[in-house]
């Protein structure tokens, strides 16, 4: 069954991603109407968590929000299926960095890199940072229930030289990595919810106290790594512009929690400015401190 539906779906998204960029967003613009407008996904989950994160605004500025988000999310999907032929020279035209010596600088002190980043803008091409570094790069991600698009997922980073391991193979990643002396870069997405549990850290994030993840400054400590941060601007459609920030290069001085409470920060300020191009459609505020 799953390989019926990769056979099937496989020759759309081959199709889609070799559309000239202008027919790429005039779709966009058809599968926006149907997905918002007929379809309605995840609509409420978006329209709950405007309402909770950004209580100031009047329901018509929240609105207006609603709709560019969704219209984002389209676009953002269709870039993601032209990634399949896309070529190095296009993404790097269409993907920039405004500030990569920052980065080039952290590699020079030969430890393995902590590269946290949200579910912002364009996630899904700072795969093209492959392009611009020595480190061998790692993708966190959570595995694809369909083996096949897996692998076509995976194909698809390896062309950038973005290795792809899932949330349950880094730490032995990294163990062993640091073990053989290899120096990385693993990209961690530490903004959305994680798991119920005992072991939640809880601070504020959009004003509301709610828990966040700190693996990535666990890691980064017990392996003692740098931490940078990756900011990405949405500069028009289909361009984007990220920069760097470090959040240590001395993770062990810094006290727990501390990494991981001024990345959300960070990606806070990131959504204040411009908050359509956050991914709204998960419920990031379920868990209820007891």
């Amino acid at each position: 069954m799953q390989f019926l539906v990769y056979i099937l779906i496989y020759p759309i998204l081959w199709l889609i991603s070799i559309l000239p960029f202008r027919l790429l967003y005039l779709l966009s613009d058809v599968v926006y109407f149907i997905i918002y407008y007929i379809i309605g996904y995840r609509k409420k989950t978006v329209r709950e968590n405007l309402a909770i994160a950004l209580p100031h605004l009047s329901e018509k500025e929240r609105l207006i929000i609603e709709k560019k988000s969704f219209h984002h999310l389209c676009d953002m999907f269709l870039e993601m299926a032209k990634t399949m032929t896309i070529s190095e020279k296009e993404i790097n035209k269409r993907f920039k960095y405004s500030n990569l010596e920052v980065y080039l600088d952290l590699e020079k002190k030969n430890k393995s890199i902590a590269l946290m980043c949200a579910h912002y803008a364009s996630y899904e091409w700072v795969l093209s940072m492959n392009n611009h570094i020595t480190f061998k790069g790692y993708a966190i991600y959570k595995k694809i229930a369909n083996r096949y698009f897996d692998k076509l997922v995976k194909d698809i980073r390896a062309k950038f030289n973005a290795y792809l391991i899932t949330t349950k193979e880094t730490k032995n990643c990294i163990k062993e990595n640091n073990s053989k002396g290899i120096l990385g870069v693993f990209g961690f997405a530490s903004d959305q919810t994680p798991r119920n549990g005992e072991n939640l850290h809880w601070y504020t994030f959009m004003g509301i106290e709610t828990p966040i993840h700190f693996g990535a400054e666990m890691l980064a400590k017990r392996y003692d790594m740098n931490v940078i941060f990756l900011k990405v601007k949405k500069v028009k459609r289909g361009f984007y512009e990220a920069s760097f920030e470090v959040l240590s290069d001395d993770v062990k001085s810094v006290p727990n929690f501390k990494i991981s409470e001024t990345f959300i920060k960070k990606v806070e300020q990131q959504i204040y400015e411009a908050p359509e191009f956050y991914l709204w459609t998960h419920k990031r505020w379920k868990h209820k401190k007891s």
